[in-house]
């Protein structure tokens, strides 16, 4: 910490001969701070970009560990400029664990340059939120990041509302940071699989299906979500009876899953199941995948600071409670997998086309966190229909081709099928993912109250 604001206030000195250092404010005659509207967010994309980078070569950020902290940084990023808003929508009192009181208000007589209070903010939460596994490279690339920003983003200003700017960004980051380390997943980074844990033994019930021999993050239910009762607000209900009698309609699951696999997959749903695999440490995971959709049409739509700092703090709340609320699900009903089921009862030399995740099948991560994501996608760009022709550039990293849509929901219904065309999951598993993404992502769009027509 005391090298990074050595580094800081280094640079504050070096710029602090071309600011303005006899500018006054006067409280009453004229607006203290510029509103956060007036200030591009290109450098808050930039976050959220290198944010992606930065899970993928993180040791111990497996799914939910990368949603919690995708979730952390965009509610720091967003709070730490809603008073640029309107103080009405801030999240202290809104979200669980973050009452009334626990977050600091800025001084409404001195004046604060948003764009340089977010900065600081993010930059500090990405440090907090990777923190004991963050390399080197890494912490180097964030500091390189927030130290650009600030030099473009103090360019003609008074020097002690960029270092008084400064300082309420990292006080903003340091008590959000706080509330983050009650909610049950701090570090857990360290420990992702959550050990020990006692797996159930029945027919029905997941096994390995490779050498990883414990399933990831089973008391991820436990943690505290940013929405009050948003899993009993949101749970899908019991998957269809488990059987192994062929004329049973969980056995017809199965099958469905084995005929797609060996009959019916061409080399588009084959690419489809790869494009849409996220796996981590190859990829950002499937929440950071949904970031970068979300990132990149605020960067085509030239989105301001406002707009996209409420576009990334919604998304945050949305991925971060669909984790939490789908491992409630899977580790309700602990459901074996379908490659573990078809070898058993159908057919042993069963391979499927992508890898199986290593947790229980129902339901699908994929879909609750698209499902949650789409909602959030459609309030920003679209109707209610969904409608909304854009190309996925961000697994242009990867070596994919682009992929283009219409339709927002369109997107979320081949992400989901994207499970199934890779073998790895029922239909049911899928179909009721994603309507628990759905309420999850209605409940962050309206039992939350965010800032109305966003600029």
């Amino acid at each position: 910490m005391m090298k990074r604001l050595s580094l800081l206030l280094l640079l504050t000195l070096l710029i602090a001969s071309c600011q303005n250092d006899d500018e006054t404010i006067d409280p009453i005659d004229s607006p203290l701070s510029d509103k956060t509207s007036t200030y591009a967010g290109e450098f808050l994309q930039d976050y959220i970009t290198l944010t992606c980078k930065v899970a993928q070569t993180t040791d111990g950020f497996f799914p939910t560990q990368a949603a919690r902290a995708y979730g952390y940084i965009g509610v720091t990023a967003y709070e730490s400029v809603v008073n640029g808003i309107n103080a009405t929508y801030r999240l202290e009192g809104q979200i669980d664990g973050m009452p009334e009181g626990s977050i600091p208000d800025p001084d409404s007589n001195l004046k604060y340059n948003w764009a340089i209070s977010c900065n600081a903010a993010t930059a500090e939460m990405m440090r907090l939120m990777f923190d004991l596994n963050l390399s080197d490279e890494n912490r180097n690339e964030i500091n390189s990041l927030e130290l650009d920003n600030l030099a473009a983003l103090s360019i003609g200003g008074n020097q002690d509302v960029i270092d008084r700017s400064i300082a309420y960004g990292l006080s903003i980051a340091e008590a959000i940071y706080e509330v983050s380390t009650t909610d049950g997943g701090h570090e857990s980074y360290l420990d992702p699989f959550q050990l020990p844990y006692d797996l159930e033994i029945d027919d029905y019930c997941w096994v390995p299906t490779d050498n990883t021999l414990n399933p990831l993050s089973p008391y991820w239910m436990e943690n505290r979500s940013f929405i009050s009762g948003i899993i009993e607000s949101s749970q899908p209900g019991e998957h269809i009876a488990f059987s192994t009698d062929p004329s049973s309609e969980f056995y017809g699951q199965a099958f469905d899953t084995y005929q797609q696999v060996t009959e019916f997959n061409a080399d588009e749903e084959r690419t489809i199941a790869e494009y849409w695999a996220d796996d981590p440490f190859a990829t950002c995971t499937p929440a950071g995948h949904t970031f970068s959709i979300v990132n990149q049409l605020l960067g085509e739509a030239n989105a301001t600071l406002e707009k996209t700092a409420v576009g990334i703090g919604m998304m945050s709340v949305a991925e971060n409670d669909a984790f939490i609320s789908c491992w409630k699900s899977k580790y309700d009903y602990v459901l074996i997998r379908p490659v573990s089921y078809i070898k058993e009862y159908i057919d042993p030399d069963f391979e499927t086309t992508i890898g199986t995740p290593p947790f229980p099948a129902y339901t699908s991560g994929h879909s609750a966190e698209v499902g949650a994501g789409v909602k959030v996608l459609i309030h920003l760009f679209a109707e209610e229909n969904g409608d909304y022709i854009f190309t996925d550039l961000s697994q242009l990293q990867y070596g994919f081709s682009a992929r283009s849509y219409d339709n927002f929901y369109e997107m979320a219904d081949e992400c989901a099928l994207s499970r199934f065309y890779g073998g790895i999951h029922f239909e049911m598993d899928n179909s009721k993912g994603l309507d628990l993404g759905f309420a999850v992502g209605d409940a962050v769009l309206n039992d939350i109250s965010w800032p109305d027509n966003i600029q």
